[in-house]
């Protein structure tokens, strides 16, 4: 960090679950979900100016083509400068490396990274809960993606409890050259026919005890039923996973990314080539389950 510049990582999620336990009358589902910061991750390039405004460019194109000011970099950075009332100027350049709409958290983590940067960069001295606050009103995952680690998500996944880290685990990811609207998927959920709900207790005393192989057996995200019934090769995905030496796998968020959880680094190096070769169209990472360096 300069004085007038910084640069901030803004790392990506899985779901190790997904649990909905209900639906509020405002529409918003309740969630109990355990999420896991892995080490793939974008990074932010904030520059304060003297012209006044935000300036926000990146080095790729999103899918839905949305305007600057209706990206969450943006709207952070706006909300910051209403509220704190800074009078400099800002220009934000986003290196996308998170594949988008992908149930990464891209987007909420990159919101996080302007948060916590502008903070720092303009001095404005907001502490991590009040910088949580403030990031609830523009995602549910904000909160998260500004405290990152392992923890257990509730509520729209605004109560946040903190768990001991997960072992690093090699995380292998594989996202299909399709989009999922997430707003599909929660509408077409259908609670009352889901006969399988995430143990999240039992995976909770796994992350406790570093009991990975017990965790990974353990993966679950009610969300599947919706999307893999629409996308089949999703669990094309899962299976080749587990064929090919993961110890678990599952879909993250609402999708349509499907990772595997390895404990060998060879095993998850050979998937890897292996999962390159035969879907060369699709975005395949190997990233471990860590907080970047």
């Amino acid at each position: 960090m300069t004085n007038d510049t910084i640069t901030i990582k803004a790392p990506a999620k899985i779901n190790l679950s997904l649990d909905v336990t209900g639906r509020r009358e405002n529409g918003y589902h309740d969630l109990r979900m355990l999420m896991q910061t892995i080490d793939l991750y974008d990074e932010l390039t904030i520059k304060k100016t003297a012209e006044s405004g935000i300036h926000f460019s990146m080095n790729r194109e999103l899918p839905d083509h949305i305007p600057p000011e209706k990206n969450l970099v943006w709207k952070a950075a706006k909300l910051l400068q209403e509220h704190c009332h800074i009078t400099d100027g800002l220009d934000i350049y986003l290196e996308k490396n998170i594949p988008a709409a992908a149930g990464l958290a891209g987007g909420s983590s990159d919101c996080a990274a302007a948060l916590i940067g502008i903070n720092e960069l303009c001095d404005l001295g907001l502490t991590l809960g009040q910088l949580c606050d403030l990031g609830v009103t523009l995602g549910a995952d904000v909160p998260f993606c500004l405290q990152k680690g392992t923890m257990l998500s509730e509520g729209i996944g605004e109560i946040l409890t903190r768990l001991p880290d997960l072992s690093p685990l090699w995380a292998l990811l594989i996202k299909p050259d399709i989009s999922v609207s997430t707003g599909y998927v929660y509408t077409h959920l259908k609670l009352d026919e889901i006969t399988s709900h995430p143990d999240t207790e039992h995976l909770i005393d796994c992350i406790r005890r570093h009991d990975d192989a017990s965790l990974a057996r353990g993966l679950s995200n009610v969300l599947e039923t919706v999307t893999i019934p629409e996308y089949p090769i999703l669990a094309e995905l899962k299976t080749f996973l587990s064929d090919n030496g993961a110890i678990g796998a599952l879909m993250s968020g609402s999708g349509p990314t499907t990772y595997g959880l390895y404990q060998d680094e060879i095993l998850a190096r050979m998937a890897l080539k292996k999962a390159k070769e035969q879907y060369p169209d699709y975005d395949v990472l190997l990233c471990r389950t860590r907080l970047p360096e």
